[in-house]
């Protein structure tokens, strides 16, 4: 059961990165990159999670995946408070 709910949960984090992707095609808009990215990368933890099996006092190490993808989160919210929006430049 457990391998099914992670199997389900990366399938949602995907579906999420997929979701952000196309809204910064759409937009240009560079928080919707990041939010894809930080999506992947907690996608990439899980299957690191489902495919190591290894000790418990080993596992914190597997999380650095999901710490790195808050950290890309809260970096996108304070660029895009702060800045230009993070918007591209349109070349006219």
């Amino acid at each position: 059961m457990n391998d099914f709910l992670i199997g389900a949960m990366t399938l949602g984090y995907a579906t999420i990165a997929l979701f952000f992707l196309r809204f910064w095609k759409k937009t240009g808009d560079r928080l919707f990159a990041k939010f894809s990215a930080a999506f992947w990368l907690m996608m990439l933890g899980r299957i690191a999670v489902a495919l190591n099996r290894v000790e418990e006092d080993a596992i914190h190490y597997l999380y650095l995946f999901r710490l790195l993808a808050y950290v890309l989160i809260l970096y996108a919210i304070v660029h895009k408070n702060r800045g230009n929006g993070g918007q591209v430049p349109s070349s006219r």
